[in-house]
């Protein structure tokens, strides 16, 4: 029997890498790139709509991966994580360069002034 696919759809896979210009968003980092999920799936994945959804991923290195998890307070701080239950199209995240941004489900970023990207 197949594995049940608890991840993101590679459409969604793709709307992540050319939204964060193919590089990690912690580090900047071209290398060693995997999908990270803001909200944790938990266990099996989880049902809710959102959660492989583009507003909840960021492409990021392995490295800053496991960073995320060693260092909790500073990547809920840059919204690299986000604490059930806030939604992640409401925290705004904090990119390499220093700039910050809204996520949205259709893989833009969006600037406090309405800018999109």
């Amino acid at each position: 029997m197949a594995r049940r696919r608890t991840g993101p759809s590679d459409t969604v896979r793709d709307l992540v890498y050319q939204r964060d210009d193919g590089c990690c968003v912690r580090c900047g980092s071209l290398h060693r790139l995997t999908i990270h999920h803001r909200v944790n799936r938990g266990m099996g994945g989880a049902r809710e709509p959102w959660i492989n959804q583009a507003q909840n991923l960021l492409l990021v290195c392995t490295m800053c991966n496991g960073w995320f998890e060693d260092n909790p307070k500073p990547s809920y701080e840059a919204g690299w994580k986000v604490r059930r239950p806030q939604l992640p199209d409401e925290v705004e995240v904090q990119y390499a360069d220093g700039r910050v941004y809204r996520l949205t489900p259709d893989g833009m970023r969006t600037t406090a002034a309405g800018a999109t990207r």
